[in-house]
């Protein structure tokens, strides 16, 4: 490489990363909050971005780098990053689909699964002498052959989908519109869809269109003026209204959730902490070594591809020409 690369390291990046990341270009780690002044003498050399899903990539960030050309995030969500800011510049933004796929699929039914058989609690029970103590625990609530409705049917929810016809479960979803050619039946929005689900699963993409989307009005419908239904989100914590969720498992408008994202990642509710009936997981989707590895070295490709002058490997859906 005749003349080094600089990139812009936006937040904290995967240790499966950023080896590759160092060893191919001239990397400047978060100079943007440690050290603005760096960043305004160095932007005229930053030609891209390396980011985690989780990454803030505003606008006005996207300004201040001049030479600014890719943004490249090591997750399959990006709603951190303003795309159309990016867009007016010409800046491309790429992230890592499918390589993730199996993993949230299989958390999302891990979830549906402890959640209603309440597994953690169970293993806490016979921990804690309650078992030797109390005697059995309260009955739970059969997953097989119940009802799941998906919020967003993507990739993911698709593979969220065959997950649940193996449990013997039907299978109906929402989405932006009906997908063609899938044999689950459509509904139009979440409510309706809640009203008729015993799980329901949220998988659609984060950001401004579905912020708050699962509210106290598709919480109700989920509970059917019984007490039923459970909630799993393995989407984006902003999706749900955390409150009304909180108030829904209090009241027992709701059976239970299990969830593996939340509004403000890391910090959970001391209230939604304390609800024993809850299934909660640190945002570990796709926390497997194998799907991480794949995830990074998917991310990196994105780089070396646009810098070779070759096609990116996966440009977010707004870039795809086809």
């Amino acid at each position: 490489m005749s003349e080094a690369i600089h990139v812009l390291a936006v937040s904290k990046l995967s240790p499966l990363w950023t080896p590759q990341l160092h060893a191919a270009y001239t990397v400047h780690d978060r100079l943007h909050e440690t050290d603005p002044a760096a960043l305004e003498r160095l932007a005229p050399q930053i030609r891209a971005i390396a980011a985690s899903g989780e990454s803030k990539v505003s606008a006005e960030l996207i300004a201040r780098l001049p030479a600014l050309e890719l943004i490249s995030v090591m997750g399959v969500g990006y709603d951190g990053v303003d795309v159309a800011a990016a867009k007016a510049r010409g800046i491309t933004v790429t992230h890592t689909p499918n390589v993730l796929n199996d993993d949230v699929a299989d958390l999302a039914i891990g979830l549906a699964l402890c959640a209603a058989r309440q597994l953690p609690q169970a293993d806490r029970y016979v921990r804690d002498g309650s078992w030797a103590a109390k005697g059995p625990m309260p009955l739970a609530r059969k997953l097989s052959g119940g009802r799941m409705g998906i919020v967003g049917m993507g990739r993911i929810g698709q593979a969220i989908a065959t997950r649940a016809l193996a449990f013997g479960m039907s299978v109906a979803y929402t989405a932006r519109s009906a997908k063609p050619g899938l044999p689950y039946r459509y509904l139009p929005d979440a409510k309706a869809l809640a009203a008729e689900s015993d799980v329901l699963v949220v998988i659609t993409p984060g950001g401004a269109a579905t912020r708050k989307l699962i509210n106290a009005e598709v919480l109700a419908a989920l509970g059917k003026g019984r007490g039923e239904g459970i909630l799993v989100n393995v989407a984006r914590g902003s999706v749900v209204d955390e409150a009304a969720l909180i108030d829904a498992l209090e009241q027992g408008v709701i059976a239970g959730a299990g969830l593996d994202v939340f509004e403000n990642e890391p910090q959970v509710p001391e209230r939604l902490r304390a609800i024993p009936h809850v299934v909660l997981a640190p945002h570990i989707g796709s926390a497997t070594g194998a799907t991480r590895q794949a995830m990074a070295d998917l991310a990196h490709g994105n780089l070396q591809a646009y810098f070779a002058g070759r096609p990116l490997l996966t440009p977010t859906p707004e870039y795809h020409t086809a």
